[in-house]
């Protein structure tokens, strides 16, 4: 033997030897491989800067495919995701090393998989939560929106999933992480943060021009004031996050990366340790600049991302290794929570934010305000639905929770999960918004059942039952969510509990639609009407029920007879309950007659009322007047108010109220606006879609022409007067005014909108007013706070506006109203819309939308929404039923 040579090459902490041997006759090469275990237990150092790396995936519940499909990893064609491998992978990973940390939000999702777990897992993993590894950020069942999300059901979601996480942890989650909703609501900041207990909230989306100016100022961090009327009682420390929810790109560790990662063995190409860590460092110090104290945080992760975690945790176990052998900067493993600890710990000054992020953008003519309306009668089904099931829980309550079925588990899960940021939102794939809506029609139907039997039981006269009520305090939710019906031989209400009867709820009421109320009555025989009310004082109001003859009187529950008007339903309600009803039952309507039967009620606080709809041996008359049967204006009156409407046009021109002797010129139209191709001269390819609203130019097409006569007929009567309207074969409307209203109601039909002039369209309902409101209007916060917009104007930072139009519409969860020194004009609606004040008095809202284009943030379909009729080559466009009161 000749020679000999000896490696040793130093690989942080575990040595590599390789050993050569040569001789004459042979080469013989002998490797010793030890492993090479990296450093991870750093934690903070005072007097560096601290970069805070926060494992996390995000996990839609549903958007480019349905919720299940998510979790189990199935239609793997259109995306390739699977929520039951991530969290396999990342608990596994924890195990591997006691410094891991990883933050886990949607609930929905982690049931889900927690009841598949066997009991050892279990313990496993409460381990990994008690020790402070795997945390529960946000907590809720989904990470809900904020712009159409009503408050009560954003409270209902995040306790859904708090309950959960306290039954099987004992935690409660300390941080809010609304990483990906679309803009965000003061009420967020304050009665879903402060008001739950949250120290902070983090978010990744803000206008980008206000991020521009944070970023200069070093205000990414600051602290969140969202009630004037809570103030620093409810404030919470709230940061933008600084690289959207993801590590910059050198450093996304997924296993389908295209980066570069850090590769660490000199015995292989590409080793790249001071290259990578010179890089890390680089970016932590340019991000330290745009923040305050030592302090920056690095969210490490992405949408659905760990399938793999081993990829992740890997190269994060290296980059904090060297990193901090390094030494010019501290990395580790951390969390939000223990990052708002170190912030709390500074002694900082911070800025002061006191409304909303609201409207969103992330370029010039990209604004997020589309999503307001988006796939509108999805809204309108979740914010229906939200009533059911707080009615429901009450009666629930009040005779006892069945633990078997039906309950009202179900209707909680499906309508959190609706929530969703994809969900309510309207941003999802069309096959997605249909498992949306089957999941809510089987909970809707097992709710049904749950507030039948337990109005049956409370009408037994059930002792316990009554003692219940007494205790809180005997009606219907002001818009009548549905009513509960049913056929006896006589009007008596001892006989109705002994025949045990069925009731039957009219869930399609909001096309005119019960067939149990218009089956004719045979001689001797009543229909019931029980009519639940959820709120907490009697309320007294008008309900109207379709039926196919005016021959018919409505009893109380002592016998006496209750007044009534009949009103023939209009064609276009009527056109469309055929249609839908059809589409609903696979079989053919009644065809006749058809009417409105409108009644008072009277129903107590929590409680219930009894009604018998008879039938008599003649018909009731009614009058339906057409314009020219008039001389001059149109009017329709109650005790409080008057409205008119002029005989030229059929437009509404003026309201008058009477108490206060004010009078209003108020006029009323649709028009709509092209929603862009993406193909115009200030950015091309930005295109209006189910996020993005993109006007071609600012102006609203009219419907109908200057000479047209918008009204069809008029009904005027004692109890109830309504105005018949067409604007065009697409458009109509019911205005209504009951006799002793304070405000009307109004009824649209927005729909089928063509498209075959391959122009996609954005319908509105103008009302222009000579109010002087200098360019101020009011708009609700998820349904519990009105906050004052300015045109053209933004708080925090001086706005530069390229969409005049889609740059000041705002989220309506309740309305939005404008006002001068002496009169005040609002406009309430039933469902999340986009609405604005473009001129001065004018209020608008956008109704309905559909397009033709992608607006290329990530769903990769057009909002076009279409119906047809199984069995059929029958298919149109969506018609949307909606109703305001004003």
């Amino acid at each position: 033997m000749k020679a000999a040579a000896a490696y040793i090459a130093d690989m942080g902490g575990s040595k590599l030897q390789w050993l050569c041997i040569c001789s004459l006759l042979i080469n013989i090469c002998f490797w010793q491989s030890l492993a090479i275990e990296y450093n991870t237990k750093a934690g903070p150092v005072e007097g560096k800067l601290n970069v805070h790396l926060v494992p996390h995936t995000h996990d839609d519940v549903g958007w480019l495919k349905t919720v299940d499909q998510y979790y189990v990893g199935s239609n793997s064609s259109i995306q390739v995701a699977a929520v039951e491998y991530i969290l396999d992978s990342f608990i596994n990973a924890l195990q591997e090393d006691p410094n891991r940390k990883f933050i886990y939000v949607e609930m929905a999702f982690f049931k889900r998989w927690w009841r598949q777990q066997s009991e050892e897992k279990r313990e496993i993993v409460r381990r990994l939560v008690e020790s402070g590894q795997l945390e529960f950020i946000n907590g809720g069942w989904c990470m809900h929106d904020e712009a159409s999300t009503y408050y009560v059901d954003m409270i209902d979601q995040t306790t859904l999933g708090h309950r959960f996480i306290k039954k099987e942890f004992g935690k409660v989650p300390r941080v809010g992480w609304q990483i990906d909703p679309f803009g965000h609501s003061a009420v967020q900041g304050y009665l879903l943060s402060a008001e739950v207990g949250f120290e902070a909230l983090f978010f990744a989306r803000a206008d980008y021009q206000d991020i521009a100016k944070r970023r200069e100022d070093r205000t990414m961090e600051m602290i969140w004031r969202g009630s004037k009327s809570l103030g620093s009682s409810a404030q919470v420390f709230t940061g933008i996050l600084a690289h959207h929810y993801d590590p910059p790109p050198e450093f996304r560790y997924d296993i389908k990366t295209t980066e570069t990662t850090i590769q660490d063995d000199p015995f292989l190409y590409d080793y790249n340790v001071e290259q990578q860590i010179d890089r890390f460092v680089q970016l932590a110090e340019e991000q330290a600049k745009q923040f305050r104290t030592n302090h920056i945080m690095w969210t490490m992760g992405e949408d659905f991302a760990y399938e793999n975690a081993n990829t992740w945790f890997k190269q994060m176990d290296k980059l904090i290794h060297y990193t901090n052998k390094d030494g010019r900067v501290n990395a580790f493993y951390s969390t939000p929570t223990i990052y708002t600890t170190e912030k709390y710990a500074a002694n900082e000054s911070w800025p002061l934010k006191t409304d909303d992020f609201f409207p969103y953008a992330d370029c010039e003519h990209c604004y997020w305000t589309g999503y307001f309306t988006s796939r509108p009668a999805l809204k309108g089904y979740v914010r229906k639905l939200s009533g059911v099931l707080q009615a429901t829980r009450q009666l629930e309550f009040l005779v006892g929770r069945n633990e078997g079925k039906p309950n009202t588990d179900s209707l909680e899960e499906a309508m959190a999960i609706l929530q969703h940021h994809d969900g309510v939102s309207g941003t999802e794939r069309q096959h997605v918004a249909d498992d949306y809506a089957v999941r809510l029609s089987r909970a809707s139907i097992e709710a049904e059942d749950v507030m039948k039997s337990a109005l049956v039981y409370l009408m037994s006269g059930n002792q316990n039952c009554e003692d219940k009520i007494s205790t809180v305090v005997k009606t219907n939710a002001k818009r009548h969510k549905g009513y509960l019906l049913e056929e006896m031989d006589s009007p008596n209400t001892s006989q109705y509990i002994r025949k045990g009867i069925e009731l039957e709820q009219c869930s399609l009421m909001n096309i005119s639609y019960c067939p149990k109320s218009e089956s004719k009555l045979g001689v001797g025989m009543s229909l019931v009407v029980v009519i639940y009310n959820s709120l907490g004082w009697i309320r007294k109001e008008f309900v109207k029920i379709p039926v196919s003859s005016s021959a018919l009187e409505v009893l109380d529950s002592d016998g006496g007879k209750v007044e009534v008007q009949f009103v023939p339903i209009d064609p276009a309600s009527r056109r469309v309950r055929d249609y839908y009803a059809a589409s609903f039952r696979e079989t053919s309507v009644q065809a006749g007659s058809l009417f409105n039967l409108y009644f008072e009620v009277s129903v107590p606080a929590l409680g219930y009322s009894v009604y018998f709809i008879k039938a008599t041996k003649s018909e009731t008359s009614w009058t339906s007047k057409r314009p020219q049967d008039f001389n001059g204006d149109i009017i329709l009156d109650s005790t409080e108010m008057r409205m008119v409407f002029s005989n030229s046009t059929g437009l509404l021109k003026q309201i008058r109220y009477h108490e206060h002797e004010v009078s209003l010129p108020v006029e009323q139209s649709f028009c709509w606006y092209n929603g862009s191709d993406g193909n115009t001269g200030e950015k091309r390819i930005q295109a209006s879609g189910a996020y993005v609203f993109r006007p071609n130019s600012s102006s609203c097409f009219p419907l109908g022409g200057s000479s047209d006569q918008a009204i069809q007929s008029v009904i005027q009567g004692d109890i109830v007067s309504e105005v018949h309207q067409q604007f065009s074969p697409w458009v109509s409307q019911v205005v209504r005014l009951y006799k002793n209203a304070e405000d009307a109601e109004i009824d649209f039909l927005v729909g089928p909108i063509p498209v075959d002039d391959n122009l996609g369209k954005e319908i509105v309902a103008q009302f222009m007013t000579n109010l002087s409101s200098n360019g101020e209007f009011f708009t609700d916060s998820n349904g519990r706070d009105f906050l004052k917009r300015i045109r053209n104007y933004r708080k925090d930072w001086d706005l530069d506006i390229h969409e005049e139009v889609a740059g000041n519409y705002y989220p309506l969860n309740l309305g939005i109203y404008l006002k001068d020194n002496k009169t005040e004009f609002s406009l309430l609606v039933d469902r999340p819309l986009g609405g604005s004040s473009i001129f001065d008095g004018e209020l608008e809202l956008m109704l309905h939308r559909r397009l033709l284009h992608d607006d290329g943030r990530g769903v990769g379909e057009a909002i076009n929404e279409t119906v047809c009729i199984n069995g059929t080559n029958s298919c149109e466009g969506l018609t949307v039923s909606l109703h305001l009161h004003g």
